[in-house]
């Protein structure tokens, strides 16, 4: 079993090899400059890596993209065979990044959310409070409570 620092030096030194061959070594047309690294796991026992990326454009490029690096897998896991200099290359497998689509969806929920608040600030525009300015009592009014409350009626 292999140190995390290891593990996390060799997912380093794979996401930068992936990347530099995407973009120079790959000439396969549905892996442009419209794909990105994002990030890469090693498993402890660095036999299996996870590739992260994510594809700028519609679902058309993101599934061509996606069958682009299954094709060019092998390829790249020389690549990074023979940067890493390790006895055993992980195998690769490819996952594309969900961030974008939540980070699109956090921001349509925070639109939301600031609508509503519109909203409630109009409504709320020309009211009063229900229990006057200040709800709380003071001591000088519980006293003019208790003199009004002796005082025969």
């Amino acid at each position: 079993m292999a140190d995390n620092a290891r593990a996390k030096r060799l997912a380093d030194l794979i996401r930068e090899v992936v990347a530099q061959k995407l973009q120079r070594g790959i000439k396969d047309p549905r892996l442009g400059s419209h794909v990105t690294i994002t990030d890469t796991r090693v498993t402890g026992d660095l036999r299996e890596a996870t590739v992260f990326y994510t594809v700028y454009g519609d679902d058309e490029d993101r599934a061509a993209a996606a069958a682009g690096l299954e094709s060019a897998k092998g390829v790249l896991r020389s690549a990074v065979g023979q940067a890493a200099g390790v006895k055993f290359t992980p195998t690769l497998a490819f996952v594309a990044d969900a961030l974008p689509d939540n980070a699109r969806a956090i921001e349509d929920l925070l639109d939301k959310a600031r609508l509503s608040d519109a909203k409630v600030r109009e409504v709320s525009a020309g009211a009063e409070f229900a229990g006057g300015a200040d709800p709380y009592r003071r001591p000088e009014d519980e006293s003019d409570e208790e003199t009004d409350g002796d005082a025969p009626a």
